[in-house]
């Protein structure tokens, strides 16, 4: 079964990768180029405002061919597939998280080199039962709402291969019984967002924003590999068992770099943290997120919701037994959780494009998640990944939903009054924004709170600066989230045309949006004794988590006073109530703001010059190097002295030294004797020099 779940979406991979490829040779039988997005063999046709939206938040896109066989074959290929591996997924949840049926499959030897022993196995405890349903079940409704979606693309099943792989990629990664066959997964799904993110290469932003998310992560992944290679070297294996059992051994022990003596646990732990720093979008290697949303509006909720930004924080947790002993890198880990939820929805304040705040948001929400995992309430990380799930992908494929209504507009400026012509889209978008605000009894309200309430309980040095960045994070959470939907839904139309156009999404669309807000509104409750309850977390989750501090964490959060546990329900209601002011009954008091604080405005629409800062400091240095060595190295020097330079002067000598070669015997008679000549006079003069 196991080996079902993580393989059937690579089948998918395979079958629709076969068929894009056939169907590319079909419609290019020459071979050369093809020209995205144009079919030259259909020339135009007409479509009208909303038939052309399939497309999404694409712009310039030419026109398409209609559905073919092949593309339908591929969309109910991959999707049929993922749904199956959804349902063994939900089965292995309950088989292992409720009747403790852990399991560990071996499938084959991967390296053997020396000391380094790696094979290739599934590793199944709960925290991997977790993330299967996690993935397989955004996956699933994401390759379903992607049939109606990508409708008009002639491309679809490249596409649908490109998500199958992604998945595939993420299942790897959770299932991984060692830290090379988790490095593989990791590296997966990086390539796999890449080749997502510039889905439509013939676009210069997509292509600007999947370099750009390739070239952070390789960052982010450069300290996840040192980390590897510093725990092989201390205890001489890759594997989960052996390196947990060989960690409290570590304790003490330090790595002499240069003249320091560094603690050895707390740069190993650093080093893979700046890996999930990477994948996970935190605050200074965050800024290749928001412009991944270039890509489709699947791709955002796939990848940006659900899979890969979670990596970062699942990794955290598979290693708590490692983070545990290195107190000091946990406190990094809350610093820099805490700073980015922050960061994050002080960003998502002022942003006007619909994709990029639900992306600010969650930016933010993976921070609240690394402040719970650098507490060790690892569980409590785990539960808000789990939930977080279900309404983020429902926000991304909501925003998607109002995007294809509204002709590829993506600007919320340009909304307004919405709700009466999307109607179900909206009350999707209004329970998963309930859910993401923390509204009482929501999937968000239990497992947001709890985190909250875990930062006030720890004893962590960060831990006041955690429990104040995440309090005020979700008062700006709130306003944040009700301004979207306000100026989408809400008010009057500001654009009239795109407004009687717009139309709900069809049903392929619609059905995901209704599980996801069925799983935002229920995913919570049911679930809260397993993850943060008194008893029944230990039992849940057993090995798979570290238990010593998180214990003792855990039964501190529920004594906590209940003005703490009521302070985020208040900051919600505060953060609501200032956005209906500023967006339903005054429109005019956000506008006189951004006036009176201008420069404020921008520090934020500009999100907070890290990305100019970054041009400043590292691309343009880049880019002047390079300029350089290529102008200067090899053109001035390398050319200058070489092919034309001493090349070129052997080459004139050589020119004229063919000229001596007349054929007239006067000539070589003449060039003798003026040789005898001065063999003559330098060997008198040299005598004479003698003597």
């Amino acid at each position: 079964m196991y080996q079902a779940i993580v393989f059937l979406p690579l089948l998918g991979f395979v079958l629709a990768a076969i068929i894009a490829i056939a169907g590319a040779r079909a419609r290019n039988p020459g071979g050369g180029p093809e020209e995205h997005g144009h079919d030259s063999g259909h020339g135009a046709q007409s479509h009208d405002a909303h038939a052309h939206d399939a497309h999404g938040d694409d712009h310039g896109h030419g026109p398409v061919e209609p559905a073919a066989m092949g593309s339908r074959a591929a969309e109910l290929i991959t999707t049929t597939l993922l749904f199956v591996s959804c349902a063994l997924s939900w089965i292995a949840f309950v088989q292992v998280g409720l009747f403790h049926q852990d399991a560990h499959v071996r499938m084959l030897p991967f390296i053997f080199s020396g000391d380094l022993k790696v094979e290739w196995a599934l590793r199944i405890d709960t925290l991997t039962a977790v993330m299967l349903v996690v993935v397989t079940t955004v996956s699933s409704l994401v390759h379903l709402y992607s049939i109606g979606y990508m409708a008009e693309d002639p491309y679809r099943p490249r596409f649908m291969a490109y998500l199958s792989l992604f998945t595939f990629a993420m299942l790897m990664l959770v299932t991984s019984d060692n830290l090379v066959q988790m490095f593989f997964g990791w590296e997966g799904v990086g390539l796999a967002s890449y080749l997502l993110i510039g889905f439509w290469y013939q676009k210069p932003e997509a292509n600007a924003a999947a370099i750009k998310a390739f070239v952070v992560n390789r960052v982010g992944d450069f300290g996840f590999a040192l980390g590897i290679f510093a725990l092989f070297m201390v205890t001489g294996a890759v594997d989960f068992e052996t390196i947990f059992a060989q960690a409290p051994a570590l304790t003490g022990k330090t790595i002499h770099f240069l003249s320091w003596n560094f603690d050895m646990l707390t740069v190993i732990c650093l080093m893979l943290f700046v890996g999930a720093m990477g994948k996970s979008a935190q605050f200074l290697l965050h800024t290749w997120l928001p412009d991944a949303m270039e890509g489709p509006t699947p791709v955002s909720a796939l990848i940006h919701a659900a899979t890969m930004v979670t990596a970062g924080v699942f990794m955290v947790a598979r290693l708590s037994p490692l983070f545990e002993l290195a107190p000091t890198a946990q406190t990094f880990v809350v610093f820099i959780g805490a700073t980015t939820a922050l960061f994050a929805a002080t960003v998502g304040l002022v942003q006007n494009d619909i994709k990029r705040i639900v992306a600010y948001s969650t930016c933010s929400q993976l921070g609240y998640m690394f402040v719970a995992m650098g507490t060790g309430a690892y569980s409590v990380g785990m539960y808000h990944l789990f939930t977080h799930a279900f309404f983020k992908a429902l926000l991304f494929l909501g925003s998607g939903s109002v995007i294809h209504a509204m002709h590829h507009e993506q600007d919320i400026r340009n909304m307004g009054g919405l709700k009466d012509k999307i109607p179900f889209t909206y009350w999707a978008m209004t329970i998963g924004t309930l859910a993401l605000t923390g509204f009482p009894f929501t999937a968000g309200y239990f497992s947001k709170d709890a985190i909250i309430e875990a930062a006030f309980a720890s004893h962590n040095p960060m831990a006041l600066y955690a429990f104040l960045a995440t309090t005020i994070g979700a008062l700006l959470t709130a306003f944040y989230s009700w301004r979207l939907v306000f100026k989408t839904f809400h008010g009057k139309p500001h654009d009239q045309k795109h407004y009687d156009a717009a139309h709900e999404s069809p049903l392929t669309m619609t059905i995901p949006l209704a599980a996801l807000a069925a799983g935002s509104l229920l995913a919570g409750y049911p679930f809260k004794e397993m993850f943060v309850g008194h008893h029944g977390v230990e039992e849940f989750f057993r090995e798979s988590l570290k238990f010593v501090a998180s214990n003792h964490i855990l039964e501190e959060m529920h004594r906590v006073p209940y003005w703490i546990a009521m302070l985020p329900t208040l900051m919600l209601a505060i953060g609501f109530g200032t956005a209906w002011i500023f967006y339903i009954r005054r429109p005019d008091i956000p506008v006189e703001l951004a006036r009176q604080h201008d420069s404020l405005y921008k520090f934020l629409l500009n999100k907070w010059y890290i990305d100019e800062l970054y041009d400043f400091v590292f691309v343009r240095p880049a880019k002047w190097l390079g300029y350089t060595l290529w102008k200067k190295g090899d053109g001035w020097l390398i050319d200058g002295f070489g092919p034309d330079g001493v090349s070129a002067r052997v080459l004139d000598v050589t020119r004229n030294v063919v000229r001596v070669q007349t054929g007239y015997l006067y000539h070589y008679a003449f060039t003798m004797l003026i040789g005898v000549a001065a063999l003559v006079t330098w060997f008198m003069f040299s005598t004479g020099g003698s003597h």
